[in-house]
């Protein structure tokens, strides 16, 4: 009997503490979070140890998180598969978290992970609907730190697709929001802030200057933010390399070459000790890049045949690997060695063609895959609709008829509407394009928009409101210069907000934009959006991919359905089909 007894307690002890074994503690939780965040930038096979150890845990808060980070540190290792299932399990555990302040968090951080990911994988779109959904989060529970790095993230779109002064304008507004608050955070904290945002506004004057390369200056701006990257990434490996390769590009683009080869020597040694095999590779690409740009020929030869022999070993047959060979097949042809010669351009053009090949297969599944979908669906509807009797099979044709009839009227109007629409469209499209080269002075149409009784009530009050003109000429003069800073994209960019901004009150402000541009101010301000989105969509491809819903935030609009019946009052069509006619 006492055996028993002994069995069984020893079988409740033991249950007992493999319960305990799988959970974490609160601190232990938080500490991991730690781990896998700071080793993101810096190893990568660390963060997923720390992430599987928290995914042992049975607690579905700490699953949730640990599935999450495990979906973007898969995608960074290139399984998206195994990505995606991870970041729907995520969202399984997060549906068993009761609801809590905690909680909320957590749905933010799930999104800023699903942001990321959609990054990484070029899905900008997606990746700023993430970034949107979770500052909503982080908002109702004032988690200021969160709402920092939605904003560093949203910038980051905005470069990507090209929009580079705004992501230039919200980085910088982030980069003085985390000085005026270095208190509210952490050592390591800061840093990674001052490191990210850095390496990002760096990026973003230098990819500006590639679309406007007669301003010089704006490679002076990227160098002197790569440098601040470098001071802050001390502990950020990955943040380090990347802003010191970009560093040794503007050294390259501005000509200092002798700078530019010790920065690319000086990440060859980084890479090395770090054992960064990708960077490893650019920096001797670029190496070789540099002696062949400075007629080095043989010097090129020794880094650009590395390139060839570490990736052919590697099996990182990247973009490197693909300009190294069509250089190598440069010089041989230049040096009389034509066997030499086709054997590197025979590489360059064979890998260059499967890599063509392989995205024009990976187009065809797609869309076959779309196809039969679409079939399947089809097929079912069919099948349906001809389940009914022969009666209402009657009744149907009748309705048909009808309603053919009511499509052909609707059609009809509908082509006229739209040939106004375009004409007006396209008369508009002419005129940005014929005044991109200077700010326009063409008045555009008044965009309507409801004005607030504060506003209402200063248009009763400047009838008989007289100021002498110098005044009014340095009001008009404030406002034009708010206006070439692209405050007008702010959503604060009220009546109340710019009087106070350029030390005015509202009632003289209200007056002389009423005198000067004939319209109340929030005529105004609304037209300097739109017209900001038009010569946006006109003159960036990337800008017409945008939702509506972004492109909205982006100008300061609180929502998309102000935004697009503003638009259309403007063009005549909607923010969509105004971007599909370009």
């Amino acid at each position: 009997m006492r055996l028993i007894i002994s069995f069984v307690l020893f079988l409740i002890l033991n249950s007992s503490f493999a319960q305990k074994s799988n959970q974490l503690t609160e601190q232990e939780y938080l500490i991991l979070q730690d781990k896998i965040r700071l080793n993101l930038n810096v190893n990568v096979d660390s963060s997923v140890v720390y992430a599987n150890k928290m995914a042992k845990s049975d607690n579905p808060k700490h699953l949730a998180f640990a599935n999450v980070a495990l979906s973007y540190l898969m995608e960074l290792k290139g399984d998206s598969k195994k990505s995606k299932e991870k970041y729907r399990q995520a969202f399984v555990y997060l549906d068993k978290v009761p609801e809590s302040r905690d909680k909320t968090q957590l749905t933010s951080y799930l999104y800023n992970y699903g942001g990321l990911t959609e990054w990484k994988r070029g899905n900008f779109g997606k990746a700023l609907e993430n970034y949107q959904q979770g500052v909503k989060y982080s908002l109702q529970i004032n988690d200021a730190v969160q709402v920092i790095k939605f904003k560093i993230n949203i910038a980051l779109v905005n470069e990507a697709v090209g929009n580079y002064q705004l992501a230039i304008l919200n980085l910088r507004e982030v980069s003085n929001f985390i000085d005026q608050n270095e208190n509210a955070y952490t050592k390591e904290q800061y840093q990674n802030f001052k490191s990210n945002v850095s390496l990002s506004l760096a990026g973003s004057y230098e990819s500006y200057f590639v679309k406007n390369e007669t301003q010089k200056q704006l490679l002076d701006s990227a160098e002197y933010y790569y440098k601040r990257a470098i001071t802050y990434s001390q502990n950020f490996a990955n943040n380090k390399i990347n802003a010191k390769i970009s560093l040794g590009n503007i050294y390259f683009r501005k000509a200092d070459y002798k700078n530019a080869e010790k920065t690319y020597y000086d990440v060859s040694y980084f890479a090395r000790q770090n054992n960064f095999e990708k960077e490893y590779i650019t920096a001797n690409y670029n190496l070789g890049n540099l002696y062949y740009d400075i007629k080095k020929y043989d010097k090129a030869l020794v880094f650009l045949k590395k390139v060839d022999s570490i990736s052919a070993k590697t099996d990182l047959r990247d973009d490197n690997f693909l300009k190294a060979n069509y250089y190598l097949a440069k010089i041989y042809s230049r040096n009389n060695e034509p066997e030499l010669a086709y054997k590197y351009s025979k590489i360059y053009l064979d890998n260059f063609e499967k890599t063509e090949t392989k995205l024009r297969d990976e187009a065809l599944e797609v869309n076959y895959q779309l196809g039969v979908e679409n079939l399947s669906g089809e097929m079912i509807s069919i099948q349906e609709k001809y389940k009914y009797d022969v009666f209402v099979g009657r009744a149907l044709k009748i309705f048909y008829v009808l309603l053919v009839v009511a499509i052909v009227f609707l059609l009809i109007k509908n082509i006229r509407d739209k040939n106004k629409a375009h004409k007006k469209m396209n008369a508009l499209i002419e005129e940005f394009k014929a005044n991109l080269e200077k700010k326009s002075s063409v008045e555009a149409e008044p965009v309507p928009v409801f004005e607030e009784i504060e506003e209402v009530q200063l248009k009763k009050e400047n009838v008989n409101l007289s100021i002498d003109e110098a005044k009014e000429n340095k009001i008009v003069e404030k406002l034009l210069a708010l206006e070439s800073k692209l405050e007008y994209l702010n959503a604060d960019f009220t009546l109340p907000y710019v009087a106070k901004k350029i030390k005015t009150n509202t009632t003289y402000l209200s007056y002389v934009v009423n005198k000067r541009f004939g319209k109340s101010f929030g005529e105004y301000s609304n037209e300097l959006k739109i017209n900001y989105v038009i010569n946006e969509m006109i003159t960036n491809h990337m800008y017409r991919k945008y939702s509506t819903q972004a492109i909205a935030e982006s100008v300061g609009f609180k929502n998309a359905v102000s935004f697009a019946k503003s638009f259309r009052k403007r063009t005549g069509v909607s923010p969509a089909q105004f971007a599909n006619n370009i």
